[in-house]
């Protein structure tokens, strides 16, 4: 087992070592002095507006780190573009416990790196930062200002202001766009995007629209039927006279996941979980100083093991990637016991099993987002341990063959 554990990680280590470069994608940048350098830019699909990014000149290059005190804009393939402005931004919190009383936004001038969406005579911008989502607006030659909603307390009740309708009301009333308009806009990216794409088209006037990744489906549900070796190994503290070594077994697992990918990060995260049920069998018979002679040792043991973990991809192409994986499993057995038993068949002892939790590692293999395979290793299980005086050693090294249904 010690073996396959550090092939795994053998395996994660030159995955990530091997794949990391292709974050690097083809951008530009601006620097104060007004300088547009093209070259390639760590693109990290950033869930938080960025203060810095990493970038290189040619892919042979060394990497050079660029902040928003030497950059004025930058982009990448099209796909993103952050500019540096100065602008007033509300950081009110939209948590309960601090949550304010005040109806007004508190106003702080900062610079910063915002995230154009719509960029045209009406522009649209977005900044987040932790929990904080911002979204900002310039129409025609106007400074960047920030459409304003503010959830706040109001005798023990949470209410809203939604300036950010009447300033978008105000501003855009000559291109044609009236209250009916901004009546039912939400304060999300989906529902302001169209609007300022709407506000461009109203004025026939040319704009860009600035997607950051092609979302994909952020769900998967996937078939993983596959092979366990495992082992386990008993031990009793006060007497070695029933110490047993069942050695290793193979066992089919039948396990269907689902996988929830993050909306960021390019898709490269995702939270896994994946019910599975196993099970393990073996009996053992042992010459000893008891009543018989002979000493017979079972194990029947069958769970559905639930694990909760985290997995990060690593891209090949668009039809192949590489990903690793770490599980946190909770496991319910259910009639599973060690026995100890006479040559005659008389029962000397039953030992009822409740397993402890551990972790799971995997490294696997996608193609086409529909067949995968995966290398999957479990730390030591406890089996006993309500047992006083008992303990074990349940390991187990799973091969895995994945299809995804959708």
């Amino acid at each position: 087992m010690k073996k396959q554990l550090l092939t795994v990680a053998l395996l994660t280590i030159v995955c990530i070592h091997s794949f990391s470069q292709i974050l690097f994608e083809d951008g530009y940048f601006i620097s104060t002095s007004n300088q547009k350098i093209d070259c390639l830019i760590k693109n990290m699909d950033w869930k938080r507006n960025p203060g810095e990014f990493e970038y290189k000149l040619t892919q042979s290059a060394m990497i050079q780190t660029a902040t928003i005190e030497t950059v004025k804009e930058f982009g990448i393939g099209g796909i993103s573009k952050y500019i540096r402005a100065i602008v007033k931004i509300d950081r009110s919190s939209d948590n309960i416990n601090s949550m304010s009383s005040e109806r007004n936004p508190v106003f702080h001038e900062e610079r910063l790196f915002l995230k154009v969406l719509v960029e045209g005579e009406a522009s649209l911008f977005l900044y987040e930062d932790k929990n904080l989502t911002r979204f900002f607006f310039k129409n025609k030659d106007s400074e960047i200002e920030q459409l304003v909603f503010k959830r706040y307390r109001l005798n023990n009740k949470i209410v809203q202001n939604e300036y950010y309708k009447q300033q978008l009301l105000n501003n855009f009333e000559s291109q044609n766009l009236s209250s009916n308009d901004v009546r039912y806009i939400k304060y999300n990216r989906k529902d302001l995007e169209q609007f300022f794409i709407k506000a461009n088209n109203q004025t026939g006037t040319e704009y860009s629209s600035y997607n950051s990744v092609e979302k994909k489906e952020l769900f998967n549900l996937s078939l993983r039927p596959g092979l366990n070796v495992s082992n386990l190994a008993v031990q009793n503290a006060s007497s070695d006279f029933r110490n047993v070594d069942f050695g290793n077994k193979y066992g089919l697992r039948l396990g269907i996941e689902a996988e929830f990918i993050l909306p960021y990060y390019k898709n490269k995260w995702g939270i896994i979980t994946e019910p599975t049920y196993q099970y393990y069998s073996s009996t053992k018979s042992e010459t000893k100083d008891i009543s018989g002679g002979e000493l017979i040792s079972e194990v029947n043991y069958q769970s559905i093991e639930i694990p909760v973990g985290v997995r990060h991809y690593f891209y090949l192409n668009e039809k192949s990637k590489f990903f690793v994986n770490v599980s946190y499993i909770f496991d319910f057995s259910s009639n599973s016991s060690v026995e100890f038993t006479r040559n005659d068949g008389s029962l000397l002892s039953k030992l009822e099993i409740e397993p402890r939790r551990n972790l799971a590692l995997g490294i696997g293999y996608k193609f086409k987002d529909k067949y995968g395979l995966e290398l999957r290793y479990l730390t030591d299980r406890e089996l006993l341990g309500s047992h006083v005086q008992w303990s074990s050693e349940y390991r187990t090294f799973s091969v895995i063959f994945a299809y995804s249904l959708f």
